[in-house]
């Protein structure tokens, strides 16, 4: 069951995804780091079509820790997690692990 919290993550997760998405479709590869969402990477030769978000800085989780981006992913082409509440990997309820591939 999961709180306010858990569901505003799974939504920025979402987003985010989207964003990476829209990136690949531009440049032709995944952003090499969240960063390359706001601001073109140097390999990225022209092809950004960015920003891809419209706030001028990668959010944070609901909790204030940082998302976790994994290019390539351990479940997908790109792993993106939230640590939950506790900020450490594994957990449940607020503390569980919010993730891309769920």
């Amino acid at each position: 069951m999961g709180g306010a919290q858990t569901d505003a993550a799974k939504v920025q997760i979402a987003r985010l995804g989207a964003a990476i998405d829209d990136y690949r479709l531009s440049v032709g590869s995944f952003p090499p780091a969240l960063a390359a969402l706001l601001e073109a990477p140097a390999d990225a030769s022209g092809r950004w079509d960015g920003p891809y978000l419209r706030k001028t800085t990668i959010p944070k989780d609901p909790w204030g820790n940082e998302y976790v981006y994994r290019m390539p992913g351990e479940r997908g082409e790109y792993d993106l997690i939230s640590y939950g509440a506790d900020g450490t990997p594994g957990g449940d309820g607020e503390n569980a692990d919010i993730v891309s591939w769920e």
